[in-house]
């Protein structure tokens, strides 16, 4: 956990004694390995650990998250707390361009997906830390063959659709469709999303 040789700066004696004190709460272990520095910072991020032990990837997620962050891919988001929540990662969202339908549906949220798929149907690196109707339509879109996104971080909360959407999501990358990382339940949020991220792109400038 510390900085210096890999172009990080140093770790805070605060983050270094949070990784501590997790790793006394939480049995990183039972993780598959490229798995574990994701859930250590998607708990360390939150301080939930019931969060971090429903996380799931797919075996090679965390190999195309790092390959798309190396190769310069684009990164979009749902929602700007996640956008202004990664570091060094230059990111695009597109939700201050999307008008909701009528009566509210579809929501701003799937029609900012709509707009970023359009802007980046290949490739992307797409990060959904809060609307589950954002991650619903990035689900239709993917279902439809219509976008091949390098890897989905899929991490919306809430008690309306964001378990039934990520549910959605692990069966569509367990069934080969999409590289994925996402959790099981309505915990989620911005704050995790962006640790994923964060997370891979700590290992890809090592």
């Amino acid at each position: 956990m510390t900085g210096g040789t890999t172009g990080e700066p140093p770790v805070h004696p605060i983050e270094a004694e949070s990784y501590r004190i997790l790793a006394e709460r939480l049995d990183l272990e039972a993780f598959p390995p490229d798995l574990r520095p994701l859930a250590a910072r998607v708990v360390h991020a939150t301080a939930d650990e019931d969060l971090g032990r429903s996380l799931r990837a797919t075996p090679g997620a965390t190999e195309a998250g790092l390959a798309a962050l190396r190769a310069g891919a684009p990164v979009v988001c749902d929602v700007e707390m996640v956008r202004a929540g990664l570091s060094g990662v230059p990111a695009r969202c597109f939700l201050d361009q999307a008008v909701a339908g009528p009566g509210g549906w579809p929501t701003r949220s799937a029609r900012a997906a709509e707009l970023a798929a359009a802007a980046c149907p290949e490739g992307a690196l797409v990060v959904v830390g809060c609307a589950p109707t954002a991650l619903a339509r990035w689900l239709d879109l993917l279902e439809e063959g219509r976008v091949r996104p390098a890897l989905l971080v899929g991490l919306p909360v809430g008690y309306v659709g964001a378990a039934e959407q990520k549910a959605r999501l692990g069966r569509l990358a367990e069934a080969g469709v999409v590289e994925a990382v996402w959790n099981l339940g309505p915990r989620g949020g911005s704050a995790a999303a962006c640790a994923v991220v964060n997370a891979l792109a700590r290992l890809a400038r090592r």
